[in-house]
């Protein structure tokens, strides 16, 4: 067995950390963007139909964003456990709690807010 083929024994760290980060974080953004559609309470009827035409399309793009972080968590998880895969295993696992933030900034910005 090479080196680059041998398990890595601590290759569940990357994962776990950004599966312990990621979560909690795209837990809060939902809970922000679920929140968000009470900012258009007060609003009058044409600021309000921008809002509600504005805000479905950025809920879709925030739950697409949300189904890429899973895929991200999913793949540092499934890498195979061997070191030649340790830098594509941190790396997913860095990007995934980084696209959760990425994704709220993206929904910030598609949101015509009143």
């Amino acid at each position: 067995m090479t080196p680059d083929t041998a398990r890595h024994p601590r290759a569940f760290v990357a994962p776990l950390v950004s599966t312990l980060l990621t979560l909690p974080l795209a837990a809060v953004a939902f809970f922000f963007v679920g929140l968000s559609p009470m900012a258009c309470d007060s609003c009058g009827e044409a600021a309000s139909d921008r809002f509600d035409a504005s805000y479905g399309t950025a809920f879709a793009t925030f739950g697409f964003g949300l189904l890429v972080v899973l895929v991200l968590l999913l793949t540092a998880w499934a890498l195979p456990w061997q070191r030649r895969h340790a830098a594509a295993r941190v790396w997913t696992a860095v990007i995934a709690p980084a696209a959760v933030v990425l994704d709220f900034v993206v929904f910030n910005g598609l949101v015509d807010w009143p």
